[in-house]
């Protein structure tokens, strides 16, 4: 379970005031590459994805959307939650019923100065792809906040207490998620800043619960590379020409991962805008996290074949995949 940062963690957190380029609209700053830190462990656990094999659905879902409002002690939380809704397909529909079936979770941490609402076209496409997406928003890190960097080291602790309370909607009666969500099929991702929560929260801040990891632009800045607990295979999401956090950053923390890992490069990438808007680069990076997922969280074996396919449409990116 997660535990608190330590004074060193707080020190080495100094070196991420360079990541208040998250947002589109911040002053460029280059993160460097992390430091040198002791070589993660060698894993016990088998380096096969930790979910029962199946079959991810086939056909896409309409989709829903509902907000969950939170609090974490005296930090506000609230949580937007887009999931698999029944029905015809059409627009995303606010409170609309939940499809029949239950349905593995990702939680979804947004960059300094961003909200869920800027990441909805990737969320929405995981969401129709048979996935409950949950993103809070960071009391001090989202935009209107006081952009106070420090704190994303208590955003794992965030995200972890948020998934105990998307995960309780399981069984509360009268909710529309009641009976829809499978807590032993879960998975984290998150941008810049979000990518270095969700690295911490299979590192100083390791969620047993975690089965898979999705890193868009991240660096292992302040939570460092000693990845703990059960194999959880990850998927790391970076531009090469990445102005704010370089791209041999986010490559290192890669290198540390012990797991079944992949690596998408994007060679004319930079640090993200093409995650918040459609094209053929989102496009490519979507597809190719969805069959992450489902391949991660279903288990399901064809989707793993599919996800060098993906990866490589287009001439877009390059994939190094130990999966």
């Amino acid at each position: 379970m997660p535990r608190r940062a330590t004074p060193a963690m707080l020190i080495t957190a100094l070196l991420l005031a360079a990541l208040v380029g998250c947002s589109t609209d911040a002053p460029v700053r280059r993160a460097p590459a992390a430091p040198a830190a002791p070589a993660a462990p060698e894993p016990t656990a088998p380096a096969t994805p930790q979910v029962p094999a199946g079959h991810a659905p086939k056909n896409p879902y309409p989709v829903g959307v509902r907000d969950l409002k939170l609090n974490r002690d005296v930090r506000a939380l609230p949580v937007r939650i887009w999931y698999p809704a029944a029905g015809e397909d059409g627009p995303v529909r606010r409170g609309a019923a939940a499809a029949e079936g239950r349905f593995p979770v990702v939680m979804f941490s947004h960059g300094l100065g961003g909200r869920p609402d800027d990441y909805a076209t990737l969320l929405t496409r995981w969401a129709a792809a048979g996935f409950v997406v949950a993103a809070p928003t960071f009391p001090h890190t989202s935009r209107g906040a006081d952009n106070n960097v420090l704190d994303v080291l208590n955003q794992p602790a965030d995200v972890s207490y948020a998934l105990d309370q998307v995960l309780a909607l399981d069984g509360k009666a009268g909710d529309a998620l009641r009976g829809r969500l499978d807590g032993e099929r879960v998975a984290a991702a998150g941008h810049s800043a979000g990518g270095v929560t969700t690295i911490g929260l299979f590192t100083a801040s390791r969620d047993e619960r975690l089965d898979a990891g999705v890193v868009f632009a991240g660096t292992a800045l302040g939570v460092g590379t000693a990845f703990a607990g059960a194999a959880a295979p990850q998927l790391f999401v970076h531009g090469e020409l990445d102005e704010v956090v370089e791209y041999a950053a986010g490559k290192a923390a890669y290198d540390k991962v012990p797991w079944p890992k992949a690596m998408l490069s994007l060679p004319k990438g930079d640090h993200g805008r093409a995650l918040l808007s459609d094209g053929a680069t989102l496009r490519v990076v979507s597809d190719t996290s969805v069959e992450f997922l489902r391949w991660s969280l279903y288990g399901d074996p064809a989707a793993k074949k599919r996800i060098p396919t993906d990866a490589t449409r287009g001439d877009i990116a390059t994939f190094d995949d130990h999966l």
